[in-house]
């Protein structure tokens, strides 16, 4: 069996003496996408901004089979670790492109020449944000916002790609769409931690699914398998199905 591209183990990470992750594991096999579902004030985003450096954690957190836990952010976006967060934090009075061409860092660093062709992909994926490359980030549509902060993410070519509440605030066609472009990363082979609370799509486009309850993981396995558990549709997903 391969080793996993992500292992998290007895992760704990908070803020100050608050701890909000209480020893949480999980894994996430090579070219695979994992979704982390819970309510509000669960760990959720906490999970993600330790995994990417931005917070401080204690126990492991392995990437490649490499223990990444002592590096800054910047080293983990360099050995391919990108995060899309949930404010998606674009530079509004920048130009779509020039938002893009900021997310090529890593490609820059590494010496590749020709990192301005992943421009071509990025507008292959998203034909909209190529119409309005000259346009202000700020004066973009939500769905358009967090199309161009996946757009960015995807410039420096990861190899896990994390996503914060991608479909927060969204209009459902939009939120449909979303979804429809993780499944088309998934075919790239970009391994993708999803944390979302629309739990229904999110557990229809995952391979393994994780429930996290009050800092701790209460249920995890195949995503399809949680999509049926009495417990995940009680709580997160309610008794109608789509």
């Amino acid at each position: 069996m391969n080793a996993p591209l992500l292992k998290v183990t007895d992760l704990r990470a908070g803020y100050g003496r608050a701890e909000v992750l209480h020893g949480l594991s999980l894994e996430a096999a090579k070219g695979s996408v994992i979704t982390v579902i819970g309510p509000n004030g669960a760990g959720k985003s906490t999970l993600l901004n330790t995994l990417m450096g931005i917070l401080p954690g204690k126990g492991g957190i392995e990437f490649e089979g490499q223990s990444i836990q002592d590096l800054t952010l910047e080293e983990r976006v360099m050995l391919g670790i990108a995060l899309v967060p949930e404010k998606r934090e674009l530079f509004s009075s920048m130009s779509v492109q020039d938002n893009l061409v900021l997310g090529a860092y890593r490609q820059v660093r590494m010496g590749n020449a020709r990192w301005r062709d992943r421009l071509t992909d990025v507008y292959t994926l998203f034909p909209r944000l190529q119409e309005r490359r000259d346009q202000e980030a700020g004066t973009l549509s939500g769905g358009e916002r967090q199309m161009l902060a996946v757009g960015r993410a995807l410039m420096s070519r990861p190899t896990l790609l994390m996503l914060d509440e991608p479909s927060l605030g969204l209009a459902p066609l939009i939120v449909k769409e979303i979804f429809s472009i993780i499944e088309t990363l998934r075919q790239t082979g970009v391994t993708i931690v999803l944390v979302e609370q629309n739990a229904r799509a999110a557990l229809a486009v995952a391979d393994q699914g994780f429930v996290l309850e009050m800092g701790e993981i209460g249920l995890h396995g195949p995503a399809s398998e949680l999509a049926e558990d009495p417990r995940v549709i009680d709580t997160y997903l309610g008794a109608a199905k789509k």
